[in-house]
């Protein structure tokens, strides 16, 4: 396997933390083909002129950051601009101290297309729609950059984008925007162009504020951030973009509060944004959330506990052990040990690779290492990926800086065969102890 070192440090680095890392995936992708196959099924549709929904489902450390991120290079790839945010306690769908427009602001900071993978996408992206609107009509009318007739043409064509919008909610006031920051982009008025951003981002804190420093009377808000970013996947298309997809990770935290109405709430954005994609109202849009089965499925807080949710996404009576990867709901199913073991086989070369050594561990190491991990008590429908990588990442650690260790003794320590047992039964009982709260 040849690696980039730096991509081969970030994986490294990255596993070893328990974080998934935002580049070089493809070099450690392990099973998941058919939740994949679903997703890019939902892709194309979206690229249609479509919309989609889904939860995906997973315990802590199974893989759902991992799904999400292996999504979000390949759809970028595919044109498509994408806009994540893990929720938090700050960050909500709905909040009464402006949790939800927090959440909208770290999805635009967030925006990520092809040319700019990191994040803080917007402004490159709107300079791009206006450049390319130029290049356009400069090749259908054959006049030149500096031909006084260039600009009413140019102009004509960013308006019939614009008037697409308007008859959208709050579409008037995003079009008025967008030809603000078109002619700030003309007079090359930089000062006017960063003020739209501001409002792009959600950061103007009063209406008077916007009204002062652009004239426009209205901002976005905790209740109607879900509506702009509707327009954005409306505006994207119009710019050249195959769609837009809104990743939003821990859904735990909508779970965790303490509030039942304020819980509520949070569920009813949810049923929004669900009915919105499933009746054809939002176009070009999808939307993934990401969550543990317990937030999900808690009769008492969880998205289950909202029965207009519960009865739309709930299992039916013939889903049993059987996987139905085109509901709203994709479980995540536990990885195999066999599909484990080549996961830690790509781990092993990474790692030679990157600190430069001849391969130390051998196949029947790494044999005996999912044997191990595989063979304590549960393991088969309790153990995560994120345990088993980050035991094996230590393991190469300790044997590439001590090279007298063999891997065999190292494994048949009883010092490593506590280790294993204490981390489980933390895990359990943080499992436990949230499960009371």
């Amino acid at each position: 396997m040849k690696i980039p070192k730096r991509i081969a440090q970030a994986l490294i680095n990255s596993l070893k933390g328990g974080v998934v890392p935002r580049v070089g995936l493809s070099y450690i992708a392990v099973g998941r083909k058919a939740e994949i196959d679903a997703l890019l099924h939902d892709v194309d549709i979206i690229a249609d002129g479509g919309a989609s929904f889904r939860f995906i489902v997973g315990k802590y450390g199974s893989g759902k950051s991992f799904l999400l991120q292996t999504i979000r290079n390949y759809v970028m790839a595919k044109n498509f601009v994408v806009v994540d945010a893990d929720l938090s306690p700050e960050r909500r769908l709905q909040g009464t101290r402006g949790q939800g427009l927090a959440t909208y602001k770290e999805l635009i900071r967030n925006m990520s297309t092809k040319t700019k993978p990191e994040g803080g996408a917007l402004s490159l992206i709107l300079d791009r729609w206006i450049s390319n609107v130029q290049q356009e009509v400069m090749v259908s009318s054959g006049l030149g950059i500096t031909d006084p007739g260039l600009p009413p043409l140019v102009e004509k064509r960013i308006s019939a984008v614009i008037y697409s919008l308007s008859e959208m909610v709050h579409g008037f006031d995003f079009a008025r925007l967008l030809t603000l920051y078109y002619q700030a982009y003309v007079r090359g008025d930089d000062g006017t162009k960063a003020k739209v951003l501001k409002w792009f981002r959600g950061e103007y804190a009063t209406k008077t504020e916007a009204r002062q420093e652009l004239g426009v009377n209205i901002i976005i808000t905790d209740d109607d951030w879900y509506e702009y970013l509707k327009l954005f996947a409306a505006f994207l298309k119009q710019a050249g973009y195959a769609g837009m997809l809104i990743l939003i990770d821990e859904l735990v935290n909508i779970y965790k509060i303490p509030h039942a109405i304020t819980r509520q709430y949070n569920y009813e954005k949810i049923l929004t944004m669900y009915n919105d994609t499933m009746q054809g109202k939002a176009q070009n849009l999808g939307i993934i959330l990401c969550g543990t089965p317990q937030c999900m499925e808690d009769p008492r807080r969880g998205v289950y506990s909202y029965e207009a949710l519960r009865s739309r996404l709930a299992e039916g009576h013939f889903s049993g052990e059987h996987k139905d990867l085109l509901s709203p709901v994709i479980r995540l199913q536990p990885l195999t040990s066999e599909e484990m073991l080549i996961l830690v086989e790509k781990l092993a070369e990474i790692h030679a690779e990157l600190y430069d050594y001849k391969q130390i561990v051998t196949q029947q190491d790494m044999v005996d290492f999912i044997t191990i991990e595989f063979g304590r008590i549960g393991a088969d429908s309790h153990i995560t990926p994120r345990e088993v990588i980050r035991d094996f990442i230590e393991v190469l650690d300790i044997v590439y800086q001590n090279p007298q260790v063999r891997v065999r003794d190292l494994l048949g320590s009883d010092q490593f065969t506590y280790s294993q047992n204490a981390v489980n039964e933390e895990e359990t009982s943080a499992e436990f102890a949230e499960f009371e709260l």
